[in-house]
């Protein structure tokens, strides 16, 4: 029985694993991993990218908190999107289902055995997570703006992050949400070769890049929009057709069609 592409390597290999593993072996480990979300059943998928969503939202809440108390400055970002990892870190090491994971992982799968029945699992499990993540966000919004959960002062800064965000056009929205996807992308790619403090430092990392850059991601940044919307600063509609889908659009082009296409592009020959 064949077994799947680059296993042999990987088990004929396992120090190589486990020190430096070669691409083939990274790309291996990310593809499994699509497969296993590509089968899940949709609740799990549901409730996981409900969680996420709601999640998430501790980024924009950090982030605000930290606007509420430092002084206006040059080095006020620089400390402020410290705040911003923080939902990053509780989803990726909680393994909740986030979109912008999904711009990779389910994608390799596809890249290897192309068929029109794979890609209807990754418009289902796109259309799922994307969904769920939305409702959550959309659920945490509401709470922070009408559940009283931090004083008002504090809270004006979350308003600040929010309203600085929404104040990008859709074309910005679009530029920004490329890098950011691609990031997001890379990160998924690297975390298998991680250990448990590598982990931690390269999500602080290279989230804390797309916060210091004022990029789009598409679930953080719904949640700033649908904050606004919350406090009837913000039409659904705009926020819907302004913000979130040129900022998924983006997500999807830096993760899925530049990342993921290139990732593939490098080991292809290998497998």
């Amino acid at each position: 029985m064949l077994e799947p592409p680059g296993q042999n390597r990987a088990e004929q290999n396992p120090e190589g694993v486990h020190e430096k593993p070669s691409t083939s072996v990274i790309f291996e480990a990310v593809r499994r991993d699509g497969e296993k979300e590509l089968s899940r059943p949709f609740g799990a998928n549901w409730w996981s990218g409900v969680v996420a969503g709601l999640a998430i939202s501790t980024s924009v809440l950090c982030k605000g908190l930290l606007v509420s108390i430092l002084p206006d400055a040059d080095w006020t970002d620089g400390v402020s999107n410290l705040g911003y990892t923080v939902g990053f870190l509780i989803v990726i090491l909680g393994r909740m289902q986030l979109f912008t994971e999904k711009t990779i992982t389910p994608i390799l799968p596809l890249f290897l055995t192309p068929s029109l029945a794979k890609l209807w699992q990754i418009i289902r499990l796109w259309s799922i997570v994307f969904v769920a993540n939305l409702v959550g966000c959309a659920a945490a919004a509401w709470v922070l703006v009408h559940g009283h959960l931090v004083s008002d002062d504090r809270f004006a800064g979350v308003v600040a992050v929010s309203r600085k965000y929404a104040e990008a056009t859709p074309l910005e929205h679009f530029g920004s949400g490329i890098p950011a996807g691609f990031i997001v992308a890379a990160l998924v790619w690297l975390l298998p070769r991680m250990k448990s403090a590598g982990e931690v430092l390269i999500i602080v990392i290279l989230t804390y890049m797309i916060g210091l850059g004022d990029m789009s991601h598409v679930v953080a940044g719904a949640t700033e929009l649908f904050i606004l919307v919350a406090r009837g600063e913000l039409a659904p509609v705009a926020a819907l057709v302004d913000g979130i889908l040129p900022a998924l659009a983006g997500n999807v082009l830096g993760g899925t069609g530049i990342f993921s296409a290139l990732a593939y592009a490098q080991v292809r020959e290998e497998i």
